[in-house]
């Protein structure tokens, strides 16, 4: 049997029901005593009876329900199996047989396509749902010829056809489907209209559209879907510059051969509503103007119902922070008739002050409860306070453990009483990670880091939960090679004391490219204790225990140089003290924040060993972000060191290097700053420099970045910040990959001399 037939709305389901209801209700009426006999099914040809059976409630030797066997019926017909379905009921002399009749749809055995020239039949068939060896689906054929149809618009095919062809075998009840295709002509925007503008330029509004006409650098293909989303992007354009009640609707017409599409966007703007008195009731426990500061509408104001939304959100807020969490908040806008404003009334409900009862963890299948709840700053006990709670979450986040956190509120036998629960999802702490690549500094570079943030040395089963972390990495180059271990505990023995442990070997082979011009040889162990006093404020104190070992220096090194002094191995003893204030709000991904850190470092003296000598350094690191998503940081380093005692210069391994990949970027590495007779870099007492740098995210994983880098060594430290500063500009990448961020620059140095 074979038929043509165009797409069409299928009967509704609740009439299929309502009909075959009407069939079973048709039978001799069954007294509910009456037992079922048997259950039978006819009329299946591809589904086996006992499938079909599995999927009834209605069963043998059980009183029979009509109630049941109406609801047998819809769960028959949802399978999606049958365009037809019938129950008979046949009176036997122990009770009545139950025979379900049942016509199948018939099983997709072709699915073809016809008429398709501009889009590969690959490509299309790739869109089709409809499967062969399926039961047909009209409604799933009906979706597959609509995303179809979607992907002729995107092509330029807005007049495209689409129908299909069914051949259906009655004996083996299987079907073949052709999807007829008619192209026609390829069609291009050739104008965009606006009309019923006055408010706005038809510039402004297209710049609004995605939709485009035809031109050299645009396409103008017509997608539906696309100017449906233009037109609600003017819609909320108009709504949040007053014009409430505005109307925008489009109208398509086309050339003669209808090869050019014309579009008119028709705008009825209405009324423009401005905002007119401002009341507040049901404030009793924080005065009027309090809440007047919170709203950033102000009569005489442009009505836009976004920013209503951030203000009812904004006084939401403001009774949390306060400890007000069940407060209510809504506004009434009722229209001035004599004047045409909309004035605004807000209704709160303050409710009582609520406390939190209990706290709850939920979420942390392998991190500690403890190791969350000694980041909250709210405590049992105490009332909701939102700066508190707002301060934790940002802690909870800077531990690196979790990918989101959130809060959520549980009532009490208590009315004043809440229980609060800390939700966290938990990201992947633990790391391997290993790479290689080309340095413009060291050519070849490799390195193998095996990491967990979230190390427990009491679990042998994981090893994670305590918050402790542990590092072992290896770097190599055609010049370097470093190996590090690094153990810290955040709070020793359950008190708020981090404690830590490090082990080096670095060294530094001779190279023009790192500016290294001597072989460098470090091993080395430091013991670390820090200590939070505020939040925002932490100190922390190292004892560095250290063996350096210079060789390889060059021939013509000149006899006089420091170098020369340096040569041998010497061991240094020094402690460093150090104090930070981070208020940052995200120490991973900040956008806004200030460090200030101060560092001073006392080497041999009281200390022993082979060197005297001390080091100051202070930084300040500014971000804020700026508009959008433009993020903006300053920088600035300032350090100076001399020897004393034993000591008569500062060695040279320990002065400070400046240029290159981290310090004035487009510089060599280490080649700002003194240098001695034959050119080599020797590092100074004293130095000073900075960057100011933009980032802007492109994509989720990828930010450009631009940069301003400027600085100088001076060789004494009476010379601190004399003159003569370098800088540089350039630009960047910054792309965050599984073995973290990666940072791509290009510096130029606006002025250069010999050997920089």
């Amino acid at each position: 049997m074979s038929y043509r037939r165009q797409i069409r709305k299928g009967l509704p389901f609740a009439f299929l029901c309502l009909f075959a209801c009407s069939t079973l209700l048709a039978q001799e009426e069954s007294p509910s005593q009456k037992l079922v006999t048997r259950v039978e099914v006819e009329g299946n040809k591809n589904l086996s009876g006992a499938t079909i059976l599995s999927k009834v409630r209605t069963k043998t030797g059980a009183p029979f329900s009509q109630v049941i066997a109406s609801d047998d019926l819809k769960r028959l017909y949802a399978l999606g199996y049958f365009s037809d379905i019938k129950i008979d009921l046949k009176e036997e002399a122990e009770g009545v047989a139950v025979i379900f009749r049942v016509s199948e749809k018939p099983i997709l055995s072709d699915v073809a396509l016809s008429g398709n020239r501009s889009i590969r039949t690959e490509k299309l068939q790739k869109l089709i749902k409809s499967q062969t060896g399926e039961f047909f689906d009209v409604h799933r054929l009906k979706q597959d010829m609509g995303d179809i149809r979607k992907a002729y618009e995107a092509r330029g095919f807005p007049l495209a056809s689409i129908d299909y062809d069914m051949q259906v075998d009655e004996e083996t009840n299987e079907a073949k489907i052709k999807i007829n295709i008619q192209e026609k002509m390829r069609v291009r925007i050739r104008e965009i209209y606006v009309e019923g503008n006055a408010a706005f330029s038809d510039k402004k509004i297209l710049k609004l559209m995605r939709t485009r006409r035809d031109t050299l650098f645009t396409s103008g293909l017509y997608r539906e879907e696309v100017l449906d989303m233009d037109l609600e992007r003017i819609r909320l354009f108009y709504r949040q510059n007053g014009f409430l009640d505005v109307g925008v609707t489009s109208g398509e017409s086309f050339g003669p051969e209808k090869k050019k599409m014309y579009i008119t966007v028709k705008i009825d703007e209405g009324r423009q509503y401005r905002v007119g008195e401002i009341k507040v009731r049901g404030a009793v426990i924080f005065p009027e103007e309090e809440i007047g500061k919170r709203l950033s509408m102000k009569p005489g104001d442009i009505f836009d119902r976004d920013k209503l939304k951030y203000d009812i959100s904004s006084v939401q807020s403001f009774y949390f922070e306060k400890g007000y969490i069940t407060a209510e908040v809504d506004v009434d806008t009722i229209l001035n008739e004599k004047t045409g404003a909309l004035e605004l009334v807000y209704k709160i409900v303050e409710n009582e002050l609520a406390y939190i009862d209990k706290i709850k963890v939920r979420g942390n299948t392998k991190t500690r409860d403890i190791v969350i709840r000694r980041q909250l700053r709210s405590y049992p006990g105490e009332a909701f306070d939102g700066k508190k709670l707002k301060r934790s979450k940002e802690r909870l986040y800077n531990l690196g453990f979790f990918q989101e956190v959130s809060y959520d509120t549980e009532p009490t036998a208590l009315a004043d009483k809440r229980d609060l629960v800390v939700n966290v999802k938990e990201a992947k702490t633990g790391e391997f990670a290993f790479g290689a690549g080309f340095s413009s500094v060291e050519r070849f570079v490799g390195f193998v880091e095996i990491a967990q943030r979230n190390f427990d040395i009491t679990n042998w089963h994981t090893f994670t939960g305590a918050g402790q972390d542990l590092r072992l990495k290896a770097e190599f180059g055609t010049s370097r090679r470093e190996y590090d271990l690094s153990f810290t505990e955040p709070w020793i023995f359950g008190y708020p004391l981090s404690f830590g442990i490090d082990a080096y070997s670095r060294v530094h082979e001779r190279s023009g490219t790192t500016g290294y011009s001597y072989d460098e040889e470090r091993r080395g162990i430091d013991i670390r204790l820090g200590k939070e006093f505020t939040e925002l404020v932490r100190a922390d104190l190292m004892y560095k225990l250290e063996s350096v070992d210079i060789s390889n220096v060059p021939d013509d090194t000149p006899a006089d140089s420091d170098l020369r002094d340096e040569m041998g191995k010497n061991t240094i003893s020094s402690l460093l003290l150090g104090i930070t204030r981070d208020s940052r709000d995200n120490i991973y991904n900040p956008t806004k924040g200030l460090i200030l850190s101060a560092s001073g470092e006392l080497a041999g003296g009281p200390l022993g060993q082979d060197k005297d000598f001390f080091k100051v350094m202070g930084t300040v690191d500014f971000y804020k972000t700026l508009i959008r998503k433009l993020l903006l940081e300053l920088k600035l380093v300032a350090a100076a060191a001399d020897s004393y005692d034993d000591t008569g210069t500062l060695p040279i391994y320990e002065r400070f290097y400046a240029g290159g990949t981290n310090t004035i970027r487009g510089f060599k590495e280490r080649t700002v700053g003194p240098k001695d007779s034959s050119g080599e870099p020797v590092g100074g007492e004293s130095a000073l420099y900075g960057t100011c740098e933009l980032t802007y995210p492109l994509f989720k994983l990828i930010k450009v970045a631009t940069f301003c880098d400027f600085g100088n060594v001076w060789e004494k430290l009476g010379e601190f910040a004399s003159g003569d500063f370098k800088y540089s500009v350039g630009l960047g990448l910054r792309v965050k990959t599984p073995m973290g961020p990666v940072k791509l620059d290009y510096g130029y140095p606006l002025e250069v001399e010999a050997g920089e």
